[in-house]
């Protein structure tokens, strides 16, 4: 059974809590990323999307540069170990309508996942299946 060490990110990009959402919206756009992980003694204590930015920042009307990310983060995000099955990240991703996942190993951050490494898998996974499916037809 896959687990989710095997398609994770493992290069995750973070960010200080106490820098700005200026300085987390300056990051994303130059890494061309959607979401950041937010350190706090070199531990992952929050994370800021662009979903966030918009919903938090921009509809309230706030200067980005002024609003720390301590303040902005999500705190409560959701976390996975790194030999979770995917369909169990899977299910806890629907259960809790994200779309991301941190992969924390013993409390340190190890990857994350996201909904586009799960779209991968199963494009991969789906394109292997017709292939055995083809040869066992052309064998039988």
């Amino acid at each position: 059974m896959t687990q989710v060490r095997d398609i994770m990110e493992k290069n995750v990009i973070t960010i200080d809590y106490s820098k700005t959402v200026h300085d987390a919206a300056t990051t994303l756009r130059e890494k061309e990323i959607s979401f950041l992980v937010i350190i706090r003694d070199s531990k992952p204590s929050g994370i800021i999307s662009e979903r966030d930015i918009v919903r938090k920042i921009a509809a309230e009307d706030l200067v980005a540069s002024k609003v720390t990310l301590e303040e902005a983060m999500s705190k409560k995000f959701r976390w996975v170990e790194p030999d979770t099955t995917i369909e169990d990240a899977v299910q806890k991703m629907l259960n809790n309508n994200i779309r991301r996942l941190i992969v924390l190993e013993n409390e340190n951050l190890a990857g994350v996942i996201t909904q586009t490494n799960m779209t991968e898998f199963l494009r991969s996974k789906i394109l292997i299946n017709g292939t055995v499916e083809n040869i066992d037809s052309e064998n039988s």
